[in-house]
């Protein structure tokens, strides 16, 4: 299983020159399967999905998406991948089911106007919209598993993607310091890799809490409490600087490999 890491901020785009090495792009993760040369397995829909037209070579998007909550900066990007917005492309989108509603009505209620222009089925291609329930379901070729995790506005999702030769869990959003479900840790117990939220530093604490998400402290004690192999740092501040990224890397102490997560990183996932 291969990851690249397309986009590794959080809540917002970071443009600018303190920001190039490690990325401004939003949230997105590109998955291929074993033995295949395309990726058939997108992790959010944040401005870093524009550039899995890149990953693709000029190829159309033939695959699913799963969304883990739809707060802005992990679904801005779907209206403007063009891998996907296709005449011959084939795109099925799961994401948290909540308040009663279908897949495409929770999206169609950021994504129509007067707050844009089009809505989603107005897509290209061939496109589905699954308002998913927590638990386990094969997904593009991959066994996925879902759990609840606390973050502070509407249902949020964490991932377990497996295949034959590993597993990786996505928790870009969440605030293990606030409550973790039996379900939540036992999705990402003994996973290979764990990406996992690290917007905020332990001097932030106040702001970690307030807007639900995890310190770089929060991450390392769950991966811990995890047993997992290898822990990826990512859903960066908007404001943490390349400079400050680096200084963490080179700083932080864990008792698996820790790696800060770069846009443009490709990950192998092995057992």
């Amino acid at each position: 299983m291969k990851l690249q890491l397309l986009g590794v901020r959080g809540s917002t785009q970071a443009p600018g020159s303190d920001f190039l090495r490690y990325g401004g792009h939003t949230s997105c993760v590109a998955i291929t399967a074993s033995g295949h040369s395309d990726p058939t397995l997108l992790l959010d829909a944040g401005t870093g999905i524009r550039s899995v037209a890149d990953v693709l070579a000029g190829n159309t998007f033939h695959g699913s998406i799963l969304l883990s909550h739809l707060h802005w900066d992990h679904v801005c990007g779907l209206p403007f991948f063009d891998a996907g917005d296709h005449p011959d492309s084939a795109v099925d989108v799961y994401l948290p089911a909540q308040n009663g509603r279908s897949g495409r009505n929770l999206l169609a209620r950021i994504m129509s106007p007067p707050y844009f222009p089009i809505r989603p089925e107005s897509l290209r291609g061939s496109w589905s919209f699954r308002a998913l329930e927590s638990g386990s379901l094969p997904i593009a070729g991959f066994e996925v598993g879902s759990a609840d995790l606390v973050h502070k506005g509407g249902r949020t999702f964490g991932y377990r993607v497996s295949d034959a030769n590993g597993s990786m869990a996505y928790l870009p959003d969440h605030s293990p310091a606030l409550g973790m479900s039996d379900d939540a840790l036992e999705l990402i117990t003994g996973v290979d890799v764990l990406l996992h939220d690290a917007q905020f530093v332990e001097s932030e604490r106040a702001m970690a809490d307030e807007y639900g998400h995890a310190t770089v402290n929060d991450a390392i004690a769950l991966a811990v409490r995890a047993k997992v192999g290898s822990l990826v740092l990512t859903h960066h501040s908007p404001t943490r600087t390349d400079d400050e990224l680096d200084l963490l890397a080179a700083t932080v102490s864990a008792p698996m490999p820790v790696t800060v997560a770069a846009q443009g990183d490709v990950l192998e996932v092995n057992r």
